[in-house]
């Protein structure tokens, strides 16, 4: 042997508890088994050149622990460089997000053919083309709703609520038409879609995009008010897929509002008169847009009357009231009551349907088989 030296499991315990005076001298089975050099026999000295110890080769479990952490680095480099080879292989490219695109809107004032008739509000509500309508957001009614193939019915039943939110705050609210409050309609948008809502409210123009009255019914507060707040509404809602993950509604309604002119004094008992607005909405809808319930307006299509044709319109609808006559530089009368593809593109003259012709629009289809004509 080398040398002596402590057996690797340390020291052999002494059951007696005293000391060992051969300790020294005797070498436990550790100790042997730790050992680097083995005697060889007195037989095996014997031999010719025969030496007296032979070295001992290391142990197993001492001899792989190095080979097996490079096996593990080898399997773990395989592994990274096999994930990077996929992902630049992947036939399967990465998902799109979808950018709202502007809207576009077009407004068309409808000129009356002569003064414009007045009256007491409830009664011009009544008896009037409008007179068979629902008041408020109960003529704003859903379609039945089916799923699609993207889209689950209670998808599709969210997508159509946000939508009728959408038209109710647009439409319907008071603070809205007359008070100059617009969060109703903007935080229902898509956030893509802020930008151009805020200068539209913010600097309107006449240039197809940046139109207030293109995003929500307005009136100026300083010339005219709500006679009657019962606003009467009739109209379709319609669905349909629109490319992959993206759900189309189409809203086609008129509302009909009971006006009279802002004044200091006491108002005429008969001095309100009706104003129709028609608008036709093209709204688009993805999943995320579902699911945090909100939309992107693609267009807008609006006939509002009576207006003179030469109103400026794009801040705020400016009716003519109980008794005005205004400027008609349209050819064909209009009817906002009608139904089908709207038809007047610059100005139109108003050419309203009697009560009793009256025609109410047909319920609105699954779109999914039967889209809503656009203009």
């Amino acid at each position: 042997m080398t040398g002596r030296g402590e057996p690797p499991e340390g020291p052999p315990e002494n059951p007696s508890g005293g000391e060992d005076e051969y300790r020294s001298l005797v070498f436990d089975e550790s100790f042997v088994r730790a050992a680097r050099l083995q005697e060889f026999s007195a037989q095996e000295r014997m031999g010719v050149h025969a030496r007296a110890v032979r070295s001992l080769p290391r142990r197993g479990n001492r001899r792989r622990r190095p080979r097996t952490g490079i096996a593990l680095v080898v399997l773990i480099a395989l592994a990274f460089a096999t994930a990077v080879y996929i992902g630049f292989r992947n036939p399967y490219p990465a998902p799109v997000v979808r950018r709202a695109e502007p809207l576009r809107t077009t407004v068309v004032p409808l000129a009356p053919q002569g003064p414009v008739p007045g009256g007491t509000a409830e009664a011009l509500l009544a008896e009037g083309p409008a007179g068979a309508h629902r008041t408020g957001a109960s003529g704003i009614n859903f379609p039945s709703v089916r799923r699609t193939r993207s889209f689950s019915d209670s998808q599709v039943t969210i997508a159509l609520a946000t939508v009728k939110d959408y038209l109710v705050g647009s439409s319907l609210d008071p603070d809205v038409l007359t008070g100059g409050v617009v969060r109703p309609v903007g935080r229902l948008l898509d956030p893509d879609q802020t930008a151009q809502f805020d200068r539209s409210m913010d600097s309107p123009a006449d240039d197809g995009e940046h139109s207030a009255t293109g995003w929500l019914v307005r009136f100026d507060p300083a010339e005219v008010e709500l006679a009657d707040p019962d606003i009467r509404v009739h109209g379709t809602l319609s669905y349909a897929e629109a490319g992959a993950d993206t759900l189309e509604v189409v809203s086609d309604h008129t509302f009909t509002y009971a006006l009279r002119p802002v004044a200091s004094g006491p108002h005429l008992a008969d001095g309100a008169s009706l104003f129709t607005v028609r608008r036709v909405l093209t709204f688009l809808l993805d999943q995320e847009d579902i699911r945090l319930h909100r939309l992107e307006v693609r267009s807008a299509y609006v006939q509002a009357g009576p207006q003179s044709c030469s109103a400026a319109t794009a801040g705020a609808l400016r009716p003519l009231l109980a008794g005005r006559r205004g400027d008609t530089r349209g050819t064909a009368g209009t009817d906002p009551y009608a139904t089908g593809v709207p038809t007047a593109a610059i100005c139109g003259t108003l050419a309203v349907s009697s009560p009793q012709r009256a025609q109410s629009p047909p319920r609105g289809p699954d779109a999914s088989r039967s889209p809503l004509s656009r203009p």
